[in-house]
């Protein structure tokens, strides 16, 4: 009725249109079709008591355009209204998501990693634990090998650690150097050094290596340190065949084979949850990685084989 009678006294006619354009914009659509009814209501009153002619449909128009003119901008500001509601809504998924992926990142980077150190770790102590009596120099170098391990392990979990703490405003956040295709051998050397005897196959050029794809490289240093680390959980003292092959443009072959000792168990928890995550990682990059265990001459051999892209230079 407040609607009506603003809108037939010409001086709140200002008034009223912003009323019924905020009703518009912020009102449930059932209660704007009811509003703009009513304030139609006059215009055809108007219509129906006075005689049809050139100011009485002048007039009617008039009102109807203001009116639908009100609504239509109402209805224009609900819109933006919807749409900046929608894009903080897409932004903050977006912001969500990309939290998970490098939650996700983190917890296999904290695997991948000191796994590889803890391992190492269990191995030498075990090794002391059930030869309490070997020379010397040996206990020195297991003692050595298990003093750097953890050394290292601290290191690289404190790196870790500082990327999931927020950095200052304005400051971007740093990650420790990845390594590369190039490290592998360093790798493969300090498995020897712990003790795993390692028949390395490195087959690509040294050009090659060093100019290989960051991405890439870092895939196939995880999945052969991941391939060592179980090598030396499930098949302690077993030696291992590490082949490595591939050029710009034929892609990257990686294969790790070794005795599995019978009966073995792991000595690590978490057995099994590496290879799932080199699966996932090595898909990501565009590759494939398989494993499996078959019969090799009365005993059971283990056989690792990944491919990854190796994009022409």
């Amino acid at each position: 009725m407040i609607l009506v009678l603003l809108s037939v006294v010409w001086p709140l006619i200002p008034a009223a249109l912003v009323a019924l354009c905020t009703v518009a914009a912020t009102r449930r659509v059932r209660t704007v079709a009811a509003v703009t009814a009513l304030a139609l209501l006059p215009s055809v009153l108007y219509l129906a008591v006075y005689a049809p002619g050139s100011r009485t449909v002048s007039t009617v128009v008039t009102g109807a355009v203001l009116v639908g003119g009100a609504v239509g901008y109402g209805l224009f500001l609900r819109g933006l209204r919807e749409r900046a509601e929608q894009a903080r809504t897409e932004a903050a998924l977006r912001a969500e998501h990309a939290r998970q992926r490098e939650r996700e990142a983190i917890a296999h980077e904290m695997h991948d990693t000191l796994a590889h150190r803890l391992s190492l770790l269990s191995v030498h102590a075990g090794a002391l634990q059930v030869n309490p009596g070997a020379p010397t120099e040996q206990v020195q170098q297991a003692a050595g090998v298990i003093r750097d391990s953890a050394h290292q392990a601290l290191e690289e979990l404190q790196q870790l650690l500082g990327v999931l703490r927020a950095p200052p405003a304005g400051a971007s956040r740093s990650s420790a150097p990845q390594p590369v295709l190039a490290d592998l051998t360093r790798l493969v050397e300090e498995s020897r050094t712990a003790g795993t005897a390692i028949d390395l196959v490195f087959d690509c050029a040294p050009a090659d290596t060093a100019a290989a794809p960051p991405a890439m490289g870092r895939t196939a240093y995880r999945i052969v340190q991941e391939a060592l680390t179980n090598a030396r959980k499930h098949a302690p003292g077993q030696p291992v065949r590490l082949v490595v092959r591939g050029a710009p443009g034929s892609g990257l072959t990686i294969e790790v084979t070794n005795p599995v000792t019978p009966g073995s168990t792991s000595p690590v928890p978490g057995s099994g949850l590496g290879l799932v995550g080199l699966t996932e990682r090595a898909a990501l990059a565009g590759g494939e990685l398989r494993h499996e265990q078959r019969p090799d001459g009365g005993g059971t051999t283990h056989r690792l084989l990944a491919r990854l892209p190796w994009p022409a230079a």
